[in-house]
């Protein structure tokens, strides 16, 4: 049995959680079209959908939430946050924006264009979905290891670098910016080596080409440097950030995740030449460069959060409860994906429902059945390539910080586990209405047997 994770906090407030029938969700599942994220959050008993935005606040963001100065411009708390941004990244013109999303948009109007190529180790769904409509190629670019469901690597969220300098050597002139993720989220919330991100910025040098990084789980994927990658064991969280991102030029955040906040996103550079472009594409889109869409009391919640997620004892026990979680998964034969993530542990939805094809969803069809055997709300997270040249369906179970217990996700195995146990009785689903952008999030599905009784009825 896995060790005990003891948490570096007290608990100071609780929130109640409705407990709901099976009944209740069968019919809550249909009314939601089998999608997670159109399930009422009330009707959810752990909700694992994502980290995004979803953090439980510590006491002393709340103390600086009621000091935000909420002034349109120039704000006090705007400021604060600045210094903070500089001293923690390194980086000399900071940029805020209501989310990551915004930060995206915001980066990419003004470096990038139709016909553009963008690489990255992977793209996340909405940052590609966001190069997409601005007419960008993107290049995922994942080492072999992170192909590798079941390997034990330490650097499985690697960019492939010898893959990126052919593309540059080939490509250079549609490549405006290389972006790199850390963690990687959609490689499996896999962390990137220092030596690696060296690597890429020295070919980024090489060819001329700015580097960007996805910086949202910045902090996660330090520790991992700090716990896994020679030579950094006696370095301190923040040393091992600002030596990060003093191989870039600039970096992308949501503040939703690593900065601790509920809203909030930020875009740094230290590129001059840009600011005048981002100042005005920000005041059109976002809000006044010293607010950027998010209030005061935002500002003050993130510059705390900034500094707090790079606590060494509170990243040993997320990411104790994140390998925890897998252990439990593990001990019962659960096929995930190895190692265990910073932020979330990844089911292999072919692995779980081997007599699932493809096409007949099994992520989406095992992430509903979870729900419905007790109220723990997931998410199919989309496919990818394995080293084998087969193509892999996730589920991810991401953990909001500082938000559930131990006992919760002894909960969370438990009924993974049930469901393990029917796995070969789990029938698939079928898209019912599949919109062209970021599906998962409002696609409807139906079941597959459903879909073949209608059918049938049809025919006769």
């Amino acid at each position: 049995m896995s060790r005990a994770v003891l948490e570096p906090y007290r608990i100071k407030m609780v929130e109640p959680i409705r407990l709901t029938s099976r009944n209740e969700r069968e019919a809550l599942l249909q009314e939601a079209h089998y999608n997670m994220f159109l399930l009422p959050a009330e009707a959810v008993t752990v909700d694992l959908l994502t980290d995004s935005g979803t953090n439980s606040l510590s006491a002393e963001q709340w103390a600086a939430l009621m000091i935000a100065d909420e002034s349109y411009a120039g704000s006090k708390s705007f400021a604060r946050f600045e210094e903070t941004v500089r001293d923690v990244f390194g980086y000399t013109y900071v940029f805020p924006t209501h989310q990551g999303r915004g930060a995206e948009r915001l980066l990419f109007s003004v470096m990038c264009k139709a016909g553009d190529l963008v690489p990255n180790n992977t793209h996340f769904d909405t940052t590609r979905a966001n190069l997409t409509d601005f007419g960008v190629e993107c290049a995922d670019l994942l080492c072999a290891e992170g192909m590798d469901l079941q390997l034990r690597h330490p650097f499985k969220g690697n960019m492939d670098v010898e893959a990126l300098r052919t593309l540059l050597r080939e490509k250079r002139e549609r490549v405006p910016m290389v972006l790199l993720t850390v963690t990687n989220n959609s490689g499996g919330s896999q962390p990137v080596a220092m030596a690696n991100i060296r690597a890429v910025s020295a070919a980024c040098r090489e060819f001329g080409v700015p580097l960007y990084f996805d910086a949202c789980r910045f902090a996660e994927n330090a520790y991992y440097i700090q716990q896994r990658e020679n030579g950094y064991s006696g370095k301190s969280i923040e040393e091992i950030v600002r030596e990060m991102f003093s191989y870039g030029d600039g970096l992308i955040l949501s503040g939703k995740k690593d900065a601790l906040s509920n809203i909030g996103g930020l875009l740094c550079t230290n590129n001059g030449a840009l600011v005048p472009r981002l100042r005005e594409r920000l005041v059109l889109t976002e809000g006044f460069p010293t607010y950027g869409g998010m209030a005061g009391r935002d500002l003050e919640v993130m510059r705390v959060g900034l500094r707090e997620g790079m606590d060494a004892n509170y990243l040993a026990h997320r990411l104790g409860m994140t390998e925890y979680l897998g252990a439990r998964l593990r001990e019962q034969g659960i096929p995930i994906a190895e190692p265990a993530g910073g932020s979330s542990v990844f089911l292999d939805a072919r692995g779980f429902l081997p007599h699932l094809k493809l096409e007949q969803l099994p992520a989406s069809a095992l992430a509903a059945e979870i729900y419905l055997e007790g109220g723990v709300r997931t998410v199919e997270i989309g496919s990818a390539k394995l080293s084998s040249g087969e193509t892999m369906s996730l589920v991810r179970l991401c953990l909001p910080r500082r938000v559930y217990s131990q006992t919760q996700l002894d909960y969370v195995a438990d009924v993974i586990g049930d469901v393990w146990k029917r796995r070969e009785e789990i029938g698939g689903l079928e898209y019912e209405f599949k919109p062209e952008i970021l599906p998962a999030f409002s696609a409807y599905y139906r079941p597959l047997s459903a879909v073949t009784e209608q059918e049938l009825a049809t025919a006769d």
